[in-house]
């Protein structure tokens, strides 16, 4: 079980973020220019608070060691494919939420290893294992931003194709990751069973106050309504697959 995780998570992983890149356009990246004050304020949110708020979290809850890696890794990842499907379900600023997940999927290169090293020093000292910052960010390189640019790039120049495959690819991508998260829950029943009201509490704690705290400070930066609902669904909706 554990060998099928290792070989779909990664494969889940890509396709999930490739799908995200056939339904992006160079004038998408152009919004940040256009939209600095949004932009500006979800990078605050996504870069600054989110790994604040994870920590302070832990520190409530008392996690230690791993549980607290895991919970810092979580909130180093960027906002996933999901919070754009939430953004456009509930009519808010679609174009916002797809410019600021695929930014912080390619920005991630450098954030995740950054703050994954901080974890595995601060909360598991010279107990926790070595990590390489070259290689975690071309690992993460090569699961976000290189499949985010080759959809892109394939959006770019055949758009007859990417109109085609792009549905599909979405369901499958959908599919891939549910079996795998299925798969990691039932190869480690007997540990998600022990720990499931602790750190459920915890991780709902978590969404709860990057959500709500991400709204409020888009909204006291004078972000309006939908940019601030967007941008709290972008602070509060990881990618789990990533992390």
């Amino acid at each position: 079980m554990d060998v099928i995780i290792a070989l779909l998570l990664p494969l889940a992983v890509v396709v999930i973020m490739f799908s995200l890149g056939l339904g992006l356009t160079f004038a998408d990246f152009r919004r940040i220019v256009e939209r600095p004050r949004a932009f500006c304020i979800g990078a605050l949110n996504q870069i600054l608070l989110l790994p604040v708020i994870a920590y302070f979290v832990i520190l409530i809850f008392g996690f230690t060691a791993e549980t607290a890696v895991g919970f810092m890794i979580l909130a180093a990842c960027p906002g996933g494919a999901v919070s754009n499907v939430i953004t456009k379900l509930a009519d808010w600023d679609v174009a916002l939420s797809v410019t600021l997940t695929a930014s912080f999927s390619l920005t991630c290169v450098v954030t995740v290893p950054i703050i994954l090293s901080f974890a595995l020093s601060h909360f598991m000292g010279t107990g926790g294992p070595e990590i390489a910052i070259a290689s975690t960010a071309l690992t993460t390189f090569l699961l976000t931003a290189l499949p985010i640019a080759l959809g892109v790039i394939l959006g770019r120049f055949a758009p007859t194709v990417t109109a085609r495959i792009a549905p599909g690819l979405s369901k499958i991508a959908v599919v891939l990751f549910a079996g795998v998260i299925a798969a990691a829950i039932l190869s480690n029943w007997a540990v998600v069973s022990a720990n499931i009201a602790r750190l459920g509490a915890g991780l709902f704690a978590l969404v709860a106050a990057l959500s709500l705290i991400g709204f409020a400070v888009s909204q006291g930066l004078r972000s309006s309504p939908a940019e601030a609902k967007t941008i709290a669904v972008e602070t509060g909706v990881q990618n789990g697959a990533l992390a």
